[in-house]
């Protein structure tokens, strides 16, 4: 008798679950955007931290998506993903970061470009980009309980997620727990609750499942079949040995966009191949965008119709036959 009942609700949970799923959808958006630029002043580091803020139109207190561009960016950069979040109801932070941003290569001659961006691309810069990340987050209680400030009320500080591209997703991993030799895991930003890494890394040296054993958060990769990087060594392969290095213990997805490039995730319209400008394949950023979308809406909205969709065929029915994905949760959505 009990065995029968325990039966019955499983199929009506597996019922509602496939609902739910087909009932959700991450790319639609509501909320009207608006879009503000300033600077914050970090005082102990005389640092000076530029960033651009998406916002929707409601104003009641609502998850924090913070972004941090690849090397040579800026604030400006990925526009794509900043306006489609914020108009799902998140209030979204583009960071740039002095030093490794687009004040590498402007005004520089050409032939000294690379040159520059490969002596950015340093461990002192990926610090001063942590602690950007962390300032960021630190300001949030104060912009929170300033009535005068535009984000009063507005930031649930419970729910932040993080992400980044190339550098970026280098920055993405050292905030949420990656080990760095004798330093350990000391630039983790422990308040993020969720991490997207697009363009992820391997470390130069060492053993990455050591690097990444102390992450403990959910984290969604994405990458490309032609992902290459002239700064940094990181190939195709590399960029895919993250995942499996990842902790058992945390959910963990991971995209690969067939033909997809580095700048895939950029807001470039073309790619180079075989030394001519093609057009970028359109879906790559809709499915950008709409698996980033499920990943916050799961984690940090607790939405069991996105943690359902993206669990199960969702990221499927936008992706294209040559795609890939894989998931592997530690949190089925069936108890």
């Amino acid at each position: 008798m009990t065995n029968t009942w325990q039966l019955g609700l499983f199929l009506s949970f597996l019922l509602v679950s496939q609902a739910a799923a087909e009932e959700y959808d991450p790319l639609t958006t509501w909320d009207n955007v608006r879009s503000e630029v300033w600077e914050v002043k970090d005082e102990q580091r005389d640092r000076g931290i530029p960033i651009r803020i998406y916002l929707p139109e409601t104003t009641h207190s609502a998850p924090v998506v913070i972004f941090s561009h690849g090397l040579g960016g800026s604030r400006d950069n990925n526009a794509y993903l900043g306006n489609h979040f914020a108009g799902r109801g998140y209030v979204v932070i583009f960071v740039q970061h002095p030093g490794s941003d687009e004040s590498v290569w402007k005004n520089q001659r050409p032939m000294d470009v690379m040159k520059l961006m490969q002596q950015a691309a340093n461990f002192e810069n990926l610090k001063l980009r942590c602690e950007d990340v962390a300032k960021i987050v630190a300001q949030f209680k104060v912009w929170n309980t300033d009535r005068s400030h535009l984000l009063f009320g507005r930031l649930d500080e419970t729910a932040i997620g993080m992400c980044g591209h190339s550098f970026g997703a280098h920055t993405t991993q050292a905030v949420m727990g990656q080990n760095f030799m004798m330093l350990g895991d000391k630039f983790r930003v422990p308040q993020i609750s969720a991490g997207i890494a697009y363009s992820p890394s391997v470390p130069s040296a060492g053993d990455p499942r050591a690097a990444f054993a102390n992450i403990n958060k959910p984290m969604l990769l994405m990458t490309g079949t032609q992902d290459n990087s002239p700064i940094g060594n990181q190939t195709p392969e590399s960029r895919r040995g993250v995942f499996p290095a990842l902790p058992t213990s945390i959910d963990r997805y991971e995209l690969v966009l067939a033909g997809g490039q580095h700048s895939a995730f950029s807001e470039r319209q073309v790619k180079v191949r075989f030394g001519r400008n093609e057009a970028q394949n359109p879906n790559h950023h809709r499915v950008i965008l709409g698996i980033s979308a499920a990943f916050w809406d799961a984690y940090l909205k607790g939405d069991v119709k996105a943690l359902t969709w993206l669990q199960g065929e969702g990221p499927r029915s936008i992706m294209e036959q040559a795609d890939e994905w894989q998931s592997a949760p530690k949190s089925d959505v069936i108890p």
